[in-house]
């Protein structure tokens, strides 16, 4: 995850270069200087000046949990020179690549291999018990969409994988090949938000019957033909909501948010921001009821003063969803879904 430049929602139906090992210092260069459009962090100055605040103090720690290819991290290791950031990403390739774009700041850096619902131990395995600003940009990131064999993207032919963490099992051809129809409907209708899941479910259904379906490419033309054609002429391919389901499901990417969110607040200290960058409805939805649920007083109407231990936790730092500029939008066209939410927490939990 993580590229902090980068995110699509839906797995990304517009062609990428494709890059080999032999470029990617290149590319690492390239990004480190601001040169690399696949890698604009999205929001960049935004998330600077939200997140800068709780980093001013000596040795203020931050956790990138998507760290990408580390472009906000890399910005705000320049702003505050003493912050230390703690890296955290599940897909080993992009903490090698972070690794070497941040190799400036090694001094200051800690990198930890793991899903961001692991914030505390992470920051327990680099030695902090807190974090005073957490980042969380959501979504598949760009490095992850330019190798094309990870199968992210419906534009180009590969096995049906989209593993963020290749270190798992569940891929997604193993869920098109073996989950029941009810349940592929389930997947494509809750996470993809696509109308015709059932249709597409059958149509998946009909087809491996008859032999695996291996490729992205089979799948992409299989939906498309699947989804009535006067549907078909509008809202991009016709794929990207069942790209975006079953992405979802092998990553267990909504499940692992709303473990997230909690996780990280309870290592926020009174003073501590976090941050997310979300790029599809669901990922804000979640992201929004936790931190409204967290920011209001929940004293009893009928009690004529507000208890203490029944204050807000948190303030709100945006006002509702914050969108990318129409400018950034221009320059990033990988901005345009972006959602951004911050808070900052302003009393412990009463159990603590």
């Amino acid at each position: 995850m993580g590229d902090n430049g980068r995110r699509h929602p839906e797995g990304d139906g517009e062609p990428h270069r494709e890059h080999g090992s032999g470029d990617i210092e290149d590319r690492i260069r390239a990004a480190r200087e601001g040169l690399d459009p696949l890698h604009v962090p999205v929001m960049l100055n935004r998330i600077v000046e939200l997140l800068a605040p709780a980093l001013s103090a000596p040795g203020a720690v931050l956790v990138d949990g998507t760290l990408g290819l580390g472009g906000h991290s890399e910005a705000l290791l320049k702003a505050c020179p003493t912050l230390r950031l703690v890296g955290v990403d599940r897909d080993t390739t992009a903490l090698e690549r972070s690794a070497a774009r941040l190799a400036p700041y090694a001094d200051r850096t800690r990198f930890v291999h793991a899903v961001y619902s692991e914030i505390p131990s992470a920051l327990d395995e680099a030695g902090f018990a807190e974090a005073d600003a957490i980042l969380l940009d959501l979504g598949v990131s760009s490095p992850q969409l330019d190798e094309t064999d990870r199968g992210f993207a419906y534009a180009h032919d590969a096995p049906l994988d989209m593993r963020m963490d290749r270190t798992q099992e569940l891929t997604a051809g193993q869920i098109v090949n073996t989950y029941p129809v009810s349940e592929l409907t389930r997947v494509l209708r809750a996470y993809g938000e696509e109308r015709f899941a059932s249709r597409v479910a059958r149509a998946i259904e009909r087809r491996r019957a008859q032999a695996p379906i291996t490729s992205t490419r089979e799948l992409a033309e299989l939906v498309r033909d699947a989804i009535p054609a006067a549907t078909r002429r509008t809202g991009g391919h016709p794929a990207k909501r069942t790209f975006q389901g079953l992405r979802i499901e092998v990553n267990a990417e909504l499940s692992i948010l709303e473990r997230t969110l909690p996780a990280a607040l309870s290592r926020l200290p009174v003073g501590g921001r976090l941050a997310v960058l979300s790029y599809h409805s669901l990922e804000d939805r979640i992201t929004k009821r936790a931190f409204a649920a967290l920011a209001k007083d929940t004293t009893p109407a009928d009690l004529p003063v507000p208890l203490p231990d029944r204050q807000p936790e948190l303030r709100l730092l945006t006002r509702g969803a914050e969108l990318p500029t129409d400018e950034e939008n221009e320059r990033n066209p990988r901005a345009q879904s972006a959602r951004l939410r911050a808070v900052e927490r302003v009393r412990r939990p009463s159990r603590q």
